[in-house]
């Protein structure tokens, strides 16, 4: 999706606080990485013992400890180029969390249909609106690879900013507001708000029943190489955490105020999908430049591609 915002309406839109000029906006991205293969240690029982002896659990893993530290180089580095980038990592585990502007908004283009799909599985679950062969594979194409006209399909038909009113009701998101001019591409929110409505959505304490969710998860687990329009998307997360098995969606497009391209990487971590993360980045040079700063932060942050 292209389109240039008129002078009056970005007046419009300084007015309400924030100052958007889009020129398109993109979406999600592909190359999950294999997970790892969990080397397990076996201990042999004595002859005599009519029982072998169980498996010693796995060590736990470290989690985000010693992350503080490479989070700030990673801002430093970012900012060097340029770069205003907002992040935050969640273990769902501990519960432990690293930020960084987690509570400033931008707008999220193509991640909006997290919400869109999120929506409309809970009207499905409900009895309100009954999904086609046909709408369930226009779902699968929007999640997986971006499809704009099925996202404006489907918020047409869900009373367009009816859906992020309803979506911040359920998760209870502080940071996010519907678009000022209905088009469910500048939908803001913030990191903390989509690592809360991710961690919701996996526990089910969003509302949306877990066949639902799981729709949702096991479709941007496959998303595709690149966006329907062509768009390379596998900056971020997916680059970033290259040793991990992750499920995104993502988003870009071009230009907020003026000159700047925005990225956003979201998504769930680990093979028991323990970790949320959520990076955006806002950067005034060409696209491959400002993907390539996106990916280096994540990578700063997680060396070797693993958390």
């Amino acid at each position: 999706m292209r389109r240039r915002l008129a002078k009056r309406a970005m007046t419009m839109m300084a007015l309400a606080g924030v100052a958007l000029l889009v020129n398109g906006c993109e979406a999600q991205v592909w190359g999950a990485p294999p997970s790892a293969d969990s080397a397990q240690a076996t201990v042999s029982a004595p002859q005599a013992t009519p029982s072998a002896v169980p498996q010693a659990p796995p060590e736990p893993t470290a989690g985000l400890a010693g992350l503080d530290p490479r989070l700030r180089q990673a801002m430093d580095e970012a900012a060097a180029a340029g770069a205003d980038v907002t992040t935050m990592v969640l273990d769902r585990d501990t519960g432990q969390s690293v930020a960084h502007q987690p509570d400033s908004a931008f707008p999220i283009a193509s991640v909006a249909k997290l919400f869109i799909a999120d929506d409309l599985l809970l009207q499905a679950s409900q009895g309100e609106t009954e999904l086609s062969p046909d709408d369930r594979k226009a779902l699968d194409v929007m999640l997986r690879s971006s499809d704009d006209s099925a996202a404006q399909t489907f918020w047409d038909r869900s009373g367009g900013n009816a859906v992020i009113a309803r979506i911040v009701a359920r998760y209870g998101l502080t940071g996010t507001t519907a678009p000022w001019n209905g088009h469910w591409d500048v939908t803001t929110s913030t990191a903390s708000d989509l690592v809360r409505y991710y961690d919701k959505l996996l526990s089910g304490s969003g509302g949306l029943p877990p066949e639902q969710a799981d729709v949702i998860l096991d479709n941007i687990a496959r998303f595709t190489p690149t966006g329907l329009d062509g768009y390379p998307q596998r900056f971020g997360i997916p680059d970033g955490l290259f040793a991990e098995p992750v499920a995104v969606k993502q988003g870009w497009f071009c230009c907020w105020n003026g000159g700047n391209q925005l990225h956003v990487s979201t998504g769930v971590i680990g093979a028991d999908r323990r970790y949320v993360m959520v990076i955006s980045s806002l950067q005034p040079v060409g696209e491959a430049a400002a993907r390539a700063t996106i990916t280096q932060a994540v990578k700063t942050m997680f060396p070797g591609g693993k958390i």
